[in-house]
């Protein structure tokens, strides 16, 4: 396995970090965050994981690289995305 590796790019102005670990590249949420909304950069994350679209994609990505994911605990989370009341932190 080779080490990790940091980059960045420059994306509508704003600087992005990469960081690349094996063969796989992954962006930094919280550069893209500051750039819609700087002063509230937690809010912006917060409202993104609650997006049905969003856990969608999560599920699928958990699935495919997670060999313990847990469909059915999932789907409760999938059912529950975009209502008022639902709330998803990233240990969740």
């Amino acid at each position: 396995m080779s080490a990790a590796k940091n980059q960045t790019i420059d994306v509508l102005d704003e600087t992005v970090r990469l960081r690349r670990i094996g063969n796989e590249d992954y962006i930094c949420l919280t550069d893209i965050a500051r750039y819609h909304e700087p002063a509230r950069i937690d809010l912006v994350i917060q409202n993104w994981m609650r997006n049905r679209n969003t856990i969608e994609f999560l599920g699928i990505w958990e699935a495919i690289n997670n060999p313990d994911f847990k469909p059915l605990e999932f789907e409760g989370f999938k059912n529950s995305a975009g209502l008022n009341r639902f709330v998803l932190t990233p240990t969740q």
